[in-house]
């Protein structure tokens, strides 16, 4: 089959295949999502020969979970939730990407939010540069909208770690912001 050919086959063509096993279908759909979840997965590991690793394992745990699927929502947003977590678990089992012992109850303090009056491209160059512990609570909370009780069941700690672990991350952006200007 031609890859013009890839493209007209029916999503659910595909999942249906994939669920029976039809590997040349299983090629399809990797190829379809591969580099998109690519990115997915570069938000929280930034070495590319684990990313790629990340990335395999994510669509072997969506291989076999294709079958729960249930066509509520994008398909795409399922398979990138399986590789999120699959990007958060090679992180928390890796010892190099370890989070540090996490703070508690960090205060909550009323501030301008900064983030809205910059441009993507902005706030990716700054997150690049905050550590993999933070960055990956920020990303979580800011890019995927995770709320902080859904973080902490995510990454394995406690809600207030979470809570704490972002504000960190404000706090660092604003001082690489301040620096920048």
């Amino acid at each position: 089959m031609l890859p013009e050919q890839h493209k007209t086959i029916s999503l659910q063509y595909l999942i249906s295949e994939c669920i029976l096993g039809n590997s040349q279908m299983q090629e399809i759909l990797y190829q379809r999502f591969a580099v998109t979840m690519y990115y997915q997965c570069l938000r929280y590991i930034k070495n590319t020969a684990d990313t790629e690793d990340v990335v395999q394992e994510g669509f072997i745990r969506v291989f076999a979970n294709l079958h729960k699927y249930r066509n509520e929502g994008s398909f795409e947003g399922w398979v990138k939730k399986i590789m999120t977590r699959s990007a958060l678990s090679y992180l928390r089992d890796n010892k190099k990407y370890n989070c540090h012992t996490a703070i508690e109850d960090a205060q909550e303090i009323k501030e301008p939010n900064i983030f809205d009056t910059l441009a993507e491209k902005d706030i990716t160059r700054i997150v690049t540069q905050l550590s993999p512990e933070v960055k990956k609570i920020f990303i979580l909370h800011v890019i995927e909208g995770y709320n902080h009780r859904e973080i902490a069941a995510i990454i394995g700690c406690n809600e207030s770690t979470s809570k704490s672990q972002y504000y960190r991350s404000r706090i660092r952006i604003q001082k690489l912001l301040k620096q920048s200007a």
